[in-house]
């Protein structure tokens, strides 16, 4: 009987399904990321994510990659390119990557972590604040195209 009872547990279990935890998704949902950040500040979550980049900016020679129009948006999550990334890779590509990719999927991987971004008023840092999701990206090896 007890042999019976453990073959019905062993075949019940190999029909069993199990959820994929390397999916090909085709992007990272944000608002999770987003959230997750926000639960393991100041910390972050390491992994490799996928985004569609919908503008950029350039602020003291870091190129912004946001997947929102607007940065400030509650959705965006921006990937910090380091200056020397940039280097190299305009170097590689033959075009500045602020420009290169709009309009693209992206996979980059690095920490995405919670920052704290002040307001300035007359060049001085007021007290008020929100946050954005951050990918620093030292490497041209953390980051390419999809599509």
């Amino acid at each position: 009987m007890k042999y019976l009872i453990l073959l019905s547990i062993l075949v019940l279990s190999a029909c069993t399904t199990t959820s994929d935890v390397t999916s090909n998704q085709p992007s990272t949902d944000v608002m999770r990321l987003i959230e997750q950040t926000e639960l393991n500040a100041p910390d972050g979550i390491r992994g490799t994510f996928q985004f569609s980049i919908k503008a950029s900016g350039v602020e003291r020679k870091v190129v912004y990659l946001n997947t929102e129009l607007d940065y400030r948006d509650r959705r965006s999550i921006t990937v910090a390119l380091h200056p020397k990334t940039i280097a190299a890779f305009t170097k590689k590509y033959g075009s500045s990557p602020e420009a290169y990719f709009i309009n693209k999927n992206i996979e980059v991987t690095g920490k995405a972590k919670q920052m704290k971004i002040w307001f300035i008023s007359n060049g001085k840092r007021t007290e008020k604040y929100y946050f954005q999701t951050h990918i620093r990206v030292n490497s041209i090896n953390q980051i390419r195209v999809l599509s």
